[in-house]
């Protein structure tokens, strides 16, 4: 919520969707691989996020390709290699622009 607007974010469960995931090494050549078919990297993100921001992305109109993060390098993936070790998922957004466009919001 913002001061001063009226506004209200929903969020329920009833209407929970399951995405397909593909493997993904991160940083590894298929992320570039992606780039040059025109997928453009949005976010790393856990569940239940990632299905919601998905769906989200679908519905505006993106095409929405979901990879499943994988941990790799000398980088610190603390986080991600915790979440893994307790057995919570996490997963790569790429968009790119969608072939048909979103159909209009009929408020506007």
């Amino acid at each position: 919520m913002h001061a001063g607007g009226a506004q209200a974010f929903l969020v329920t469960t009833a209407m929970a969707k399951t995405i397909p995931i593909r493997e993904i090494t991160a940083g590894g050549t298929r992320e570039a691989e992606l780039v040059r078919e025109g997928w453009r990297k949005q976010t790393t993100i856990g569940e239940p996020r990632l299905t919601e921001l998905a769906e989200n992305y679908r519905e505006l109109g993106y095409e929405v390709l979901v990879e499943r993060y994988r941990v790799e390098g000398d980088a610190c993936n603390t986080c991600f290699e915790a979440g893994d070790a307790i057995g919570q998922f996490n997963g790569t957004i790429y968009l790119r622009k969608g072939t048909t466009s979103a159909e209009p919001d009929e408020l506007f």
